[in-house]
């Protein structure tokens, strides 16, 4: 039996690598014989960088700049030999990296992420390929492009040179740049943010200078309100372009070939639920393993018992035992992985027969 494991992420756990090979682990265990192939995914969020990395070989290369509120990190991101950059703005202005903060949406600033896209086009890219999600920033991408050398007056904006690169943006949410659906009123509050009405006239003020100024207006655009409005910004200042986060590392790493050439996929991510349905890796790939009649499993650190998630997959089972808190779930998860897949390798291969 040939199984294609293409795991997400176990966010706070384990990476899409590791949640990987303790499934092989586990189907090693009661199946022998078994052949085993891994295909880490991803979405633009966390674990995006090391996704395609892997994907691509590329190296890794460290960077000094400003996290989302001005003190000084080193962040990382990947560079092939022919150019192509790999990075996600989480490792610069990520909520992660300013947790030991008290939150200050004020201040926050993409100012570190524009720093990494600089470092790349001085280390020759031609392309950069950029996952935004995981923010502590509601800037609308302001700060992005100072870093790469625009300067916001009272009354316009001066602007650099063009960059010299094309930049790829990985985006899974839809958001647009403000309203009722945009960056501050549906994902300012995790952010810190409170008056509501402030940072929405804030983020209008920008919205409107940028597409006076420069003649474009993308704060319609779906993935406008992406990571506090930096899917606005990179599209305003870098004429970048969205894409679904699971179909670009579908496309990089052969997904589809990859899923035709199995018997069964395995897939999964800390939590299968109604959000995984909407454009993140799991869903995506269940999608596609049932065009090409592949049966699909989930192996979750939980489930939602819902008709709309189970019926995305042909089993979808959860490693955490009821009773078991979180934090020792989540500090075991590879155990789990292994031993759940282990104890249901047998259904596995009643769905290929």
């Amino acid at each position: 039996m040939r199984v294609l494991i293409a795991m997400d992420k176990y966010k706070g756990s384990l990476t899409a690598v590791q949640a990987g090979a303790a499934v092989s682990r586990g189907l090693q265990k009661t199946l022998p014989g078994v052949q085993t192939s891994l295909c880490p995914i991803a979405d633009g969020g966390e674990g995006f960088t090391d996704t395609m990395v892997s994907a691509l070989g590329a190296e890794w290369i460290e960077v000094p700049l400003q996290d989302a509120i001005g003190r000084p990190l080193v962040a990382r991101y990947g560079l092939t030999q022919d150019g192509v950059a790999v990075m996600e703005m989480s490792a610069a202005s990520g909520l992660a990296m300013v947790s030991d903060q008290p939150l200050q949406p004020d201040i926050a600033s993409t100012f570190g992420t524009g720093q990494m896209m600089v470092d790349a086009i001085r280390q020759g890219a031609k392309k950069i390929i950029i996952g935004i999600g995981g923010s502590a920033t509601n800037d609308g991408g302001r700060g992005m492009a100072e870093a790469l050398g625009f300067v916001f007056t009272d009354t316009g904006i001066v602007r650099p040179a063009p960059i010299s690169c094309e930049v790829l943006v990985a985006c899974d949410v839809d958001n647009p740049l403000l309203g009722d659906l945009g960056a501050t009123r549906i994902y300012g509050a995790q952010k810190g943010v409170r008056d509501f009405a402030f940072f929405e006239a804030r983020m209008q003020t920008f919205a409107d200078l940028v597409t006076r100024e420069l003649a474009i207006d993308h704060r319609h655009e779906p993935g406008a309100g992406a990571a506090g409005g930096l899917g606005f910004g990179l599209m305003s200042f870098c004429k970048a372009r969205l894409m679904s986060g699971f179909d670009l590392v579908a496309d990089i790493t052969k997904l589809e070939e990859r899923i035709l050439e199995a018997d069964l996929v395995i897939t999964g991510e800390g939590k299968v639920d109604g959000q995984t349905l909407h454009g993140k890796g799991p869903a995506g790939l269940a999608e596609m393993a049932r065009r090409h009649g592949r049966p699909v499993v989930a192996v979750a650190g939980a489930v939602e018992d819902s008709p709309a998630v189970h019926a995305r997959f042909d089993l979808a089972l959860a490693v955490k035992p009821e009773a078991m808190p979180l934090a020792e779930a989540m500090a075991r998860g590879a155990e789990l992985i292994e031993e759940t897949v282990a104890q249901h390798a047998e259904q596995f291969r009643e769905l290929v027969l």
